[in-house]
């Protein structure tokens, strides 16, 4: 990985910022199940995309497969923080089972975005190079 302090921290703010948001709209999972069914994956989605963007800038090379790593280490992440929560007498106490159908399912987000953000990034042209101070100019 290019950057794996900085890519360790944005896991853990892919992580936080959907959990917020879960337990912020946690009373639309028991009222409007479908409803919360849908807006977490798309949170999940706008905070990978997002800070999967801010990581690309620093990779030079190698595209796709640091988008692999960044996305299967951000999963990681997640499930390491996130399934004690959910299974060992969290807010919703499930079983390894459910946790995996309902939640690690969509973790599976997190490496398709990247990778495809890395496939994206790797048939990009290159950034101009910035004209030298002075350059130019008449």
């Amino acid at each position: 990985m290019v950057a794996f302090g900085r890519a360790l921290l944005f896991g853990f703010l892919v992580w936080l910022i959907p959990f917020v948001v879960a337990f912020a709209i946690f009373p639309l999972r028991e009222s409007a199940r479908p409803l919360f069914e849908s807006i977490m994956p798309v949170t999940v989605t706008l905070v990978v995309v997002t800070f999967g963007l801010v990581y690309f800038k620093g990779v030079t090379r190698r595209f796709t497969w640091e988008g692999l790593s960044l996305g299967l280490l951000w999963m990681a992440v997640s499930m390491v923080i996130d399934a004690p929560l959910m299974l060992l007498g969290g807010p919703m106490k499930m079983t390894a089972g459910e946790y995996l159908a309902d939640i690690g399912v969509t973790y599976l987000l997190m490496p398709v975005v990247t990778v495809g953000l890395g496939l994206a990034r790797a048939g990009a042209p290159a950034p101009a190079p910035a004209p030298a101070s002075g350059a130019g100019t008449p």
